[in-house]
């Protein structure tokens, strides 16, 4: 039986279904039926997220793809910049670009895995600080070195650094 070619268009809406598929794919699939739609926020914020990729992608010594971690990484640096653009613009009184970076944003976190919890996060930082033996807050970088690894993406660096220092007490 001949194999049937697919087409780039077939391929892509492919990838969109998929939630397994690579963020880069996602964002291509995307990025067509947005353009298609004349979304022009979405089609913008893709772009955006897509350039951050491939310049991640060439930097350094050589050209190559990116992991689906280091993707995730993009994106959550991405959204993080969005959010600090916002708030900045709001402290500034431009309401109307705050809430664009926001739009922006939210675009962008669809992309993401889901946020952990208060209650998983504690549940997590718990597990790292028994399996590290941790007991002062100075041993708090040997906790984030456990830590980091499982959280990655589902929850913002100071948000974690928060927590294990609520957890490990005072510093004394």
């Amino acid at each position: 039986m001949p194999r049937v070619a697919r087409t780039k268009a077939a391929t892509l809406w492919a990838t969109r279904k998929d939630p397994m598929a690579k963020i880069k794919d996602r964002l291509q699939a995307d990025l067509v039926n947005a353009m298609r739609a004349k979304d022009e926020l979405r089609t913008s914020t893709i772009r955006m997220a897509l350039a951050a990729i491939k310049t991640a992608e060439v930097a350094g010594k050589e050209a190559r793809e990116l992991s689906d971690q280091e993707e995730i990484g993009v994106m959550t640096r991405e959204a993080k910049k969005r959010r600090e653009a916002a708030e900045a613009f709001r402290e500034g009184g431009r309401e109307e670009q705050a809430k664009q970076e926001e739009a922006e944003a939210a675009v962008l976190t669809e992309y993401l895995p889901a946020q952990l919890s208060d209650d998983e996060l504690a549940e997590l930082v718990d597990a790292a600080i028994a399996e590290s033996g941790a007991t002062s807050p100075r041993e708090m970088g040997a906790v984030m070195k456990v830590i980091r690894p499982k959280v990655a993406g589902r929850a913002e660096g100071g948000r974690v650094a928060a927590m294990v220092k609520a957890r490990l007490g005072p510093s004394s």
